[in-house]
């Protein structure tokens, strides 16, 4: 059986009945569970709690949101301003996700929860929409097949199902491994593509201490069962710093592997990255300081960071390293004198004079059992 149909077919008969197999123990907010139907709590397959870093106002998409269980958490989280979009490849999860969305509008105080039917590699492509289509216009010949293809082309650039540059927060959970190898790199790519500039990620997946080999690829109950298609440890982390995310981190890391096969373990992560502001790099005199401890870190960007010294960096970098996930790591010092700026990226090591900042207010953010 192929890897792809093994896991549509798995999944619409867990939609159904549970599958104890498909899940690793979690630890949700059992607050956020209290509003949901048990039957979506019970036919819900993760391995991590991705909802955990949804900010009130945020647009959430959940990728591979199967019966809506992380979609209706978020959105308490998100708050009355904020909105939900799941989406989802598998008919009878999207119908699971739908039947109770009536229900939990009115749990909420609002409908800001929807479902979609697409492809998490292909995001800009609505599938009910191109069922629809093929109502009226089947594929008999490659003539047909032809204008699929372009009318496919059409609407992913006219009616996007997400769009450029919409969504604050992505989160998955145990998804992504399911996607075919030859397409994770694009949905991975698809995933920065919709974030807006500042956007997030928390994707809770299973990886692997070592590459999985092509006989365990090709078993479609392994790959179904979210191990055969596992990001290799290393491979996870590059695949989202070579598509331009930045601040990449294993912020949840399993002690033990959830399983091991062939000697390959297998064990659940949470991956959290961002992307860039995409701001000019403009030089107003600002610097950091790295409070350590390591002797000097270099960030995703090539910039290096002396601990202890003044580093010179552009006003993008310093609103990164100071208000962003970096800020607890670094001092921020702005100029004494906003001066006119200059289209400058600092050479890596560059530091700053003393001089430069006399009496201006250092910002820091302090988190530690000394702080006052």
């Amino acid at each position: 059986m192929n890897a792809q149909l093994s896991v549509v077919e798995r999944y619409s008969g867990a939609a159904k009945q549970r599958e104890a197999a498909l899940c690793c123990p979690v630890n949700y907010d059992q607050g956020l569970l209290a509003l949901l139907p048990r039957e979506i709590i019970e036919k819900d397959y993760g391995c991590g709690d991705p909802s955990r870093y949804v900010r009130a106002g945020d647009t959430v998409l959940d990728l591979g949101s199967g019966g809506g269980k992380v979609c209706y958490m978020a959105a308490q989280l998100a708050g009355e301003n904020g909105r939900v979009i799941g989406v989802d490849m598998n008919d009878d999860m999207l119908a699971l996700a739908r039947k109770y969305q009536p229900e939990m509008a009115q749990k909420l105080g609002g409908d800001r929860v929807r479902f979609v039917k697409g492809h998490i590699e292909d995001l800009a492509l609505d599938v009910e929409a191109m069922e629809h289509y093929l109502k009226t216009h089947p594929v008999r010949n490659a003539a047909d097949l032809g204008a699929l293809h372009a009318w496919q082309a059409k609407q992913r650039l006219a009616q996007p199902l997400i769009a450029d540059n919409s969504i604050d927060l992505a989160i998955s959970n145990c998804v992504l491994n399911m996607v075919d190898d030859a397409h994770k790199t694009q949905m991975v790519r698809e995933i920065f593509r919709v974030l807006k500039p500042g956007g997030r990620v928390a994707i809770s997946d299973i990886v692997s201490d070592e590459h999985v080999p092509a006989h365990l690829k090709a078993n479609p109950d392994l790959w179904s069962g979210c191990i055969s298609g596992a990001f290799q440890e290393q491979e996870f982390l590059r695949t989202f710093t070579d598509a331009g995310f930045l601040a990449v981190t294993y912020d949840k890391w399993d002690a033990a592997p959830w399983q091991v096969v062939e000697g390959i373990e297998f064990r659940s992560v949470t991956l959290t990255a961002m992307k860039g502001t995409g701001t000019a790099c403009l030089d107003y005199g600002h610097a950091v300081i790295y409070r350590g401890p390591y002797a000097s870190i270099t960030d995703d960007e090539g910039h290096v960071y002396v601990r202890g010294e003044r580093m010179a960096v552009c006003e993008r970098t310093y609103k990164l390293l100071t208000e962003g996930p970096y800020k607890n790591d670094f001092i921020g010092i702005p100029p004494a004198v906003m001066r006119e700026p200059v289209t400058w990226c600092a050479p890596a090591g560059t530091k700053r004079p003393a001089s430069e900042a006399k009496g201006a207010v250092h910002a820091q953010t302090c988190s530690g059992p000394g702080c006052c």
